[in-house]
């Protein structure tokens, strides 16, 4: 009885297991996290400031207000790189790093302008209820 019970919880977790990783696509959580840092900086490349703030975390719990702020800034900081580098080219995220003290991800992201030149920056992200978000 007891090996049954327990080939049955072997056997159960192992399908657990499966169902977590086809869930993540196989993907690691250094590569998710890289995934959707790069998606949400190529969103505020192209313009789209809503997108680029849903993938804040709690963004949805923002008061009206602070929300316009945020997309102001956004605006600003897009209209910056614009008038410095002649604007975006390309936005790659090249590597993550698990801080296990600060509880976060964080993913360096190289941003490539039409002036040729490159900078790369760091991106915290947070994992909310299982999906990677920006800190």
């Amino acid at each position: 009885m007891r090996r049954t019970v327990r080939k049955v919880c072997a056997v159960a977790a192992g399908v657990a297991a499966a169902v977590l990783l086809a869930a993540c696509g196989g993907k690691s959580a250094e590569e998710q996290a890289m995934a959707v840092a790069q998606q949400s900086y190529e969103a505020l490349r192209q313009g789209d400031f809503d997108e680029f703030l849903a993938a804040r975390a709690f963004s949805a719990a923002l008061p009206g207000g602070y929300r316009e702020q945020l997309l102001t800034a956004c605006r600003q900081y897009a209209h910056q790189q614009q008038s410095i580098h002649g604007g975006w080219q390309k936005v790659e995220a090249t590597r993550a790093q698990m801080d296990s003290t600060l509880n976060l991800m964080q993913v360096f992201l190289t941003q490539r302008y039409a002036d040729g030149t490159a900078e790369e920056i760091v991106v915290p992200m947070v994992l909310v209820e299982g999906e990677w978000r920006m800190k």
